[in-house]
């Protein structure tokens, strides 16, 4: 049997610092930015299916929230302002980024890169795909609120682009997550253990 290195890169999320230009109080590497992702993404869907007529499997939605990321194990995390400077560097790092995917999808057992396809290929334009990127874009705003909350302004343009990039995708269930759980992100710890409901 040959074995396979693919999970030993998965494992490396966590060497991946994102924000890797800007001044972090509190750092954040891809493996915490992934988890938070999945649980946004999985909210999303049970909010959209509770309140507003959905029928999304959360989990699918947690799942390939998970996986979303994971070219960076290969190419790093490249900040926005590079990875969006021209259309010639956007077009080469999603080439990258394809390449990256197809490179972890190879690396596991014939048998299995069908199930993992899917996950690692970040190019979803489908009801899903389009959720977990709110979620994304959610994570990193609800990012920027912390830093900010500690006092650190590095992170006031990134948290107004954020919030444009949501407005322009706002939908019941994004609007419903800003009003019910984004404003517990800037108070302090004695502040959220009060129970509200």
């Amino acid at each position: 049997m040959n074995r396979s290195h693919f999970f030993a890169h998965m494992a490396r999320m966590k060497l991946i610092q994102r924000w890797p230009l800007m001044r972090n109080i509190e750092p954040e590497n891809v493996a915490e930015h992934s988890l938070q992702v999945a649980m946004v993404a999985h909210a999303l869907a049970v909010i959209k299916n509770t309140f507003f007529n959905g029928r999304l499997d959360p989990n699918q939605a947690a799942v390939q929230a998970l996986f979303h990321d994971a070219s960076e194990v290969l190419t790093g995390d490249l900040p926005t302002p590079v990875k969006y400077f021209n259309e010639d560097i956007a077009r080469a790092y999603k080439d990258i980024e394809k390449t990256a995917e197809h490179t972890l999808t190879n690396m596991l057992p014939a048998e299995l890169q069908a199930a993992y396809a899917p996950l690692l290929s970040g190019q979803h334009d489908d009801e899903y795909g389009r959720l977990v990127k709110s979620a994304d874009i959610l994570c990193a705003y609800l990012k920027c609120e912390e830093e900010l909350t500690a006092g650190n302004r590095e992170f006031a343009q990134a948290k107004q682009r954020l919030h444009d990039m949501l407005e322009q995708r706002m939908n019941d269930e994004i609007r419903y997550f800003l009003e019910v759980f984004v404003p517990s992100f800037s108070l302090s710890l004695d502040e959220i253990s009060t129970p509200e409901f």
